[in-house]
């Protein structure tokens, strides 16, 4: 393995609601798996070649072993299925190093952290963190019903359990967060960190600004994006080779790439982790990523290959 690999064993699988696993993941041989910090995510190494991310939900501080929890997505392109169907107790699997897009900010006031569904995972990772610096913070778990929510018994136990609030929709009586008296009293200096479904992000986002949030307050990580698909063919231009080819309607930058032997590394495949994104020399991409800001995608100096296109009738990439 390289440097930014680790194989590592599962030690326990625990199905901690419906349709979701979690498992602690241990490390295979001698090497000691390195700290992360609260926000950080591994990519899974699985059978036939997919790679997917996964956000750590374990106390930081807690050494020796790396927990994560799975929902089967129903719509799943393998990945979490995989997951559910083979990885069982003892079975060894590559993962790359802990990489962090959504740290905590540094310094600040209060933080409230919001968790729909299985985007509860960063979050109860921050949670530990901020705890264990003594910082103050609300933890609110929104989910369906208490049966599709993972998590609880281990928040409920925390040293934090007096800071975590769950929100239900499908209870009797219904018991949905109100976003906008959670985040009423909130000081000038306090943040939001938010993950889960697209319109439970927005939801929370939207409601933030509303109160008066600024952009540089709100922190969000899509675990899934909704991707657009499909557009008017265009040409792309390999720098380093010279070799260009025409991406047709259907299909994506990388796609086409990989038919004239240019091969992009790749992971989420829905312009989510970064990893696909090359830096663009001529013409006008059409972000459709969810990794680049708004500022960054204003400068059109980099493309999510997976799945984003062009606006202009050619791109050359610096690949």
């Amino acid at each position: 393995m390289n440097d930014s690999t680790l194989t590592v064993r599962v030690a326990r699988r625990t199905l901690a609601a419906k349709d979701i696993v979690v498992l602690d993941l241990e490390p295979a041989g001698t090497e000691r798996l390195p700290m992360f910090e609260a926000g950080a995510h591994i990519d899974l190494h699985l059978p036939g070649g997919l790679v997917r991310q996964y956000s750590l939900c374990s106390d930081p501080m807690e050494s020796g072993l790396y927990r994560i929890g799975i929902l089967r997505d129903p719509n799943s392109r393998g990945g979490s299925v995989t997951v559910h169907e083979q990885l069982l107790p003892g079975s060894e699997i590559t993962i790359s190093t802990p990489r962090n897009l959504f740290p905590l900010a540094a310094g600040g006031g209060k933080s409230y952290l919001f968790g729909g569904g299985i985007g509860i995972t960063p979050m109860i990772a921050m949670a530990y963190s901020l705890h264990h610096a003594k910082l103050a913070f609300e933890l609110h778990y929104c989910g369906r019903s208490p049966e599709h929510m993972a998590f609880l018994d281990e928040l409920g136990a925390a040293p934090f359990a007096d800071k975590v609030f769950t929100h239900c929709d499908q209870v009797e009586p219904p018991a949905p967060a109100n976003i906008a008296t959670l985040l009423g009293g909130a000081a000038d200096d306090s943040h939001v960190y938010v993950c889960g479904p697209k319109g439970f992000m927005d939801w929370v986002m939207d409601a933030a600004r509303t109160m008066g949030f600024s952009q540089e307050r709100i922190h969000h990580e899509y675990f899934q994006a909704e991707m657009e698909l499909g557009g008017t063919s265009f040409e792309v231009v390999a720098a380093a080779s010279g070799k260009e080819v025409a991406v047709g309607p259907n299909e994506s930058i990388a796609q086409a790439l990989t038919r004239i032997g240019i091969r992009v590394q790749m992971s989420c495949e829905q312009g989510v982790c970064g990893t696909c994104m090359c830096t663009v020399l001529e013409g006008i991409p059409e972000h459709r990523d969810s990794y680049q800001t708004d500022e960054e995608k204003a400068e059109n100096d980099q493309i999510a290959v997976c799945c984003s296109r062009s606006l202009t009738p050619r791109l050359i990439l610096d690949i």
